[in-house]
């Protein structure tokens, strides 16, 4: 009963509009006041969700991606790819999908993505022909590859809550990373060949030159942290700041696009965007301990063991439920409020949590273009001046090809697994 009441307190904050973080925050702190804790043991649990070494790693990838859009490295990657194949059929749409497989090995958001590949790409793909609607919808689609190539932020929280290493999530999930790249690259060709949709005039050799040398820097990027990563050198926090110092350096100093007023703006968004993480973060650990005092894990645990004893058909349930509640919840929210419950059963049915990992955040990829939260669908639709609906049509061609790539981990977990 109690946990309709939490429920009911929810949503009723959702309704009045309050922010999710403060929503979550409000209804887990008023079940345990009236469960016996006082505001002293509250706010020490609440500081206790967000003091885990790796979470430090999160505010870095933000900044250094927010410097990376913003000082000039995002602008020459997509000079250099629009330079050598933007004036092949489907080229354009090929463009977009790379740079955000780039710049989500930077970022880890789905949001930033979306932001930096629409923000130059809509309009270059509207003025060579494509439908605007399409546009925005496959830079939508494309921008969730954000929380799962790495360094992801969701892996990165998933890491801390089951207390698994990063690295092994973020090597789990190189494969699903380029698997999704791929279907996206050669479904955009596909419906570019159908639908006669053209490209930028063929650059000369000269141009493509002077671009691929602007461009090495940004080229780096990636390669420089994600090896710093593999090769054993850095941790992933260590790999984040690394990576802010890298773009700070390269955009102030070679780049020449930022100065320290720009600075100050970048992190001041850097700071508003990390805060609500940790808000967020700090809010579901108290729904955590609510829950565990009402023994919902443990009880869920136990009416998925006695009614689901194949594993498939628990993923398939999962992934059902998590692409109801990205509906309304961002991936941050969902992941802090279903791991923990989903924690018990994977022990019970032996789920690989590297494994389970790629599933959750493929799933919540779909929540991310799904009304009515859909959070990417809001950030295209502010820089492409598109309404809602019209984005939502524009990313229907792609649910299909996401739910197909979906399946295709879930029935091969090797895919997942294979690197580690």
């Amino acid at each position: 009963m109690a946990v309709i009441y939490l429920l009911a307190l929810l949503f009723l904050f959702m309704f009045l509009q309050v922010p999710l973080a403060i929503s979550i925050g409000l209804s887990s702190m008023i079940m345990l006041l009236v469960d016996g804790f006082s505001l002293d043991t509250i706010a020490l649990r609440m500081f206790t969700g967000v003091d885990k070494p790796v979470l430090m790693a999160v505010p870095g990838f933000i900044f250094a991606g927010l410097i990376m859009a913003r000082g000039g490295m995002a602008k020459y990657l997509f000079e250099v790819m629009n330079a050598w194949i933007g004036h092949t059929r489907g080229g354009l749409s090929t463009v977009a999908i790379l740079v955000s497989l780039i710049f989500a090995a930077i970022s880890g958001s789905s949001a930033a993505t979306a932001v930096a590949v629409g923000s130059i790409m809509i309009p270059v793909m509207t003025k060579a022909g494509y439908d605007k609607k399409y546009a925005a919808g496959l830079v939508a689609t494309a921008g969730t590859l954000g929380i799962l190539v790495p360094p992801s932020v969701p892996l990165i929280l998933y890491g801390s809550i089951a207390e698994i290493s990063v690295k092994g999530l973020f090597t789990a999930a190189l494969i699903p990373a380029a698997l999704l790249a791929t279907a996206l690259i050669i479904f955009s060709i596909v419906v570019a060949i159908r639908k006669g949709y053209g490209g930028l005039e063929k650059a000369s050799w000269e141009t493509r030159i002077k671009a691929s040398k602007k461009a090495i820097w940004g080229l780096l990027f990636p390669v420089i942290i994600l090896g710093s990563i593999y090769g054993g050198i850095a941790t992933p926090t260590e790999a984040s700041f690394i990576a802010v110092l890298y773009a700070f350096i390269i955009s102030k100093y070679v780049y020449k696009e930022i100065d320290w007023k720009n600075f100050r703006d970048i992190v001041i968004s850097s700071v508003n965007t990390t805060a609500m993480i940790f808000l967020i973060i700090a809010s579901a650990s108290l729904l955590g301990v609510f829950l565990s005092l009402e023994q919902i894990p443990q009880t869920f645990a136990a009416w998925i063991g006695s009614n689901f004893d194949s594993t498939i058909m628990f993923l398939l349930l999962v992934s059902l439920m998590l692409f109801v509640l990205g509906m309304f919840l961002d991936a941050t929210a969902m992941l802090m409020i279903t791991l923990p419950i989903f924690l018990p059963i994977l022990a019970t049915l032996d789920i690989n949590l590297f494994f389970f990992a790629v599933i959750m955040v493929v799933t919540m990829e779909l929540g991310m273009i799904t009304p009515p939260l859909g959070m990417n669908l809001f950030v295209v639709s502010g820089v492409s001046g598109l309404k809602i609906e019209s984005i939502l049509k524009g990313v229907l061609p792609f649910y299909a090809l996401l739910i197909i790539v979906l399946l295709i981990l879930i029935f091969i977990p090797q895919l997942s697994l294979w690197l580690l």
